[in-house]
């Protein structure tokens, strides 16, 4: 797992936001919204500015993966946006049906405050990267992509990190230009399954 930008969330919170995302898509299934969290009952850090990602697996493969990159909303409705939409809105993957929620696994990732980079080339980029705790977001035009942490685990060299993510975005390879615009962030990542007590 990604190292994490410091952020001092408890098990018990950690607990609470897992099952706001399922509950959120157990609801959104039903009645096609996301839950709405009862602010004066989200304290602590639940009811904290943050941006999260939600990712959905199923035997570790990927399902769905939606979230907000830049801080608007309490983190526990966050996570109930962040999850109902990783759930039917994806694009890259059909609407989620009831059937298939129990072997579905909730990850969620909270998202430190964007880092803006200076580069005046690809390779002064990826000599700035931190592999396997950087996330990143490029944008150019009407370009824009960003790759979590996590995806560290399945690209580990940095060239290829990026690379991937200049595909994403609908760019190719080997792009660069004077437009491009690059931030970094790093997450505090944990699911139904690891364990919640770090």
């Amino acid at each position: 797992m990604a190292h994490s930008f410091c952020i001092d969330i408890t098990p018990e919170e950690k607990r609470q936001l897992l099952e706001i995302a399922r509950q959120s898509i157990v609801e959104g299934l039903k009645n096609g919204a996301a839950l709405e969290i009862d602010s004066s009952q989200s304290r602590g850090n639940l009811d904290k500015i943050l941006a999260s990602f939600v990712t959905l697996t199923q035997k570790g493969e990927l399902r769905g993966c939606m979230g907000s990159l830049q801080a608007s909303e309490a983190l526990a409705q966050s996570v109930a946006n962040t999850a109902y939409n990783a759930a039917v809105r994806d694009p890259r993957f059909p609407k989620l049906t009831a059937e298939e929620l129990p072997d579905t696994d909730i990850e969620i990732s909270i998202l430190s405050p964007m880092e803006p980079l200076s580069a005046t080339s690809q390779i002064d980029l990826l000599n700035q990267l931190k592999p396997g705790i950087d996330g990143l977001l490029i944008e150019d035009g009407h370009h824009r992509a960003t790759f979590l942490p996590q995806v560290w685990n399945k690209l580990d060299r940095p060239q290829d990190f990026f690379r991937q993510l200049l595909l994403k975005a609908g760019l190719p390879p080997n792009h660069w230009s004077d437009n491009i615009r690059v931030s970094r962030y790093q997450t505090l990542s944990f699911d139904e399954y690891g364990s919640l007590d770090t």
